[in-house]
């Protein structure tokens, strides 16, 4: 009967199924564990990636920023206004008022442009009495007059200190009648 009792039983698979289920779970922890790992390194590589173009920009933008920072502008006025008789063939006198400021960014500058201002006063003096009204009719005009001017400051800062001294010259006021 023994037999015939094994017979009626069903035949003992657990011993496939343990061989079946025993690589599983070690699949899919291998498989997990896997997965992890190339999550981990592609997040490692990122962050890595990204914080070297930060840390590659950050001194370059710093150096931008201070390069397009330029010193602080520092402002010489010539006073008293400038007046001049106009040169030209108009009805009667006419006359040029105008008030000059020098602008300069070199700290050093500002006290050679105050030593030599009565010079740059005579040559600004003798450039302005040689105008005619109709050269400064208009803005086109009066801007080649203030780089004239400008030149002529140049050019004698140049000659006494060896540097130009005024990066600009600004006109703040401008009155002909």
């Amino acid at each position: 009967m023994a037999a015939a009792a094994d017979k009626s039983r069903k035949p003992d698979t657990s011993k496939d199924k343990d061989k079946e289920t025993a690589g599983k779970p070690r699949r899919s922890l291998m498989a997990t564990v896997l997965v992890a790992v190339v999550a981990a390194a592609g997040v490692g590589g990122a962050v890595w990636y990204f914080t070297q173009g930060q840390a590659d920009a950050a001194p370059a933008k710093a150096k931008v920023a201070k390069a397009a920072t330029p010193a602080p502008a520092q402002y010489f006025a010539l006073d008293p206004a400038f007046v001049v008789n106009l040169n030209g063939s108009v009805d009667g006198p006419r006359y040029l008022q105008v008030e000059v400021q020098l602008m300069t960014r070199d700290p050093e500058a500002l006290p050679a442009l105050q030593t030599h201002a009565p010079a740059i006063r005579a040559k600004l003096l003798m450039l302005f009495s040689q105008v005619e009204p109709e050269q400064i009719a208009d803005r086109a005009g009066k801007e080649r007059l203030q780089a004239s001017a400008l030149a002529e400051v140049q050019k004698l800062m140049t000659a006494e200190t060896g540097k130009k001294a005024a990066d600009d010259l600004l006109f703040t006021s401008f009155v002909t009648q």
